[in-house]
């Protein structure tokens, strides 16, 4: 699958009016097993991309702090923002300060202000669904999927760490969002 037919099923399932979660598995199960697993791999490269610090950082503000697994929803909330949301937020973290659900979501930490863990699971639920209800089958596919395609798991470039808990550098590096959840710089 390519990116175009990625972000196609995004967009199409982000206007589906029922959770995105779920609408994003029900287009997914009317797709062959093989176009799952192209989702699949499409879906790890763009959450790979921005398995960054800059990206982290905002997260943490977002949601008031952010452990490891909940990066982890944040990069699927990313990407059910939508590809114009997730393309900004990939080259500047700090412009989702413009996003309404960012600023609406001030002081609210947690969920439903961009994390979202139920999309990490939705190609396998949709394939789940292909193979009768068989919650192994996905993995199991999706292992002889990265074999047959060479697909190795590479590290991410994290880039550049520093201290989210360092308010002067959330300011530097991350302005709009530091002052969203932050308040004004101390002058």
């Amino acid at each position: 699958m390519d990116l175009d037919a990625f972000w196609y099923l995004v967009e199409s399932a982000r206007e589906d009016g029922k959770p995105f979660d779920e609408a994003l598995v029900d287009r997914l199960a009317e797709l062959s097993g093989t176009e799952i697993l192209g989702f699949q791999e499409r879906f790890d490269e763009l959450d790979t991309a921005v398995c960054r610090w800059d990206v982290w950082a905002a997260a943490y503000l977002i949601g008031g702090g952010c452990s490891d697994d909940s990066f982890m929803d944040f990069r699927a909330g990313l990407i059910a923002l939508g590809r114009d949301w997730y393309e900004k937020g990939a080259q500047s973290p700090d412009s989702l300060a413009e996003h309404p659900t960012v600023i609406k979501g001030v002081g609210s930490y947690g969920d439903g202000v961009v994390f979202y863990e139920d999309v990490i699971y939705a190609a396998s639920c949709a394939y789940e669904r292909l193979a009768g209800g068989d919650e192994d089958a996905f993995y199991a596919a999706w292992g002889l999927y990265r074999d047959s395609q060479g697909i190795e798991e590479k590290p991410a470039d994290m880039g550049e760490d520093f201290d989210f808990d360092d308010a002067g550098e959330m300011y530097r590096r991350l302005p709009r969002l530091a002052a969203l959840h932050l308040g004004e710089p101390p002058r």
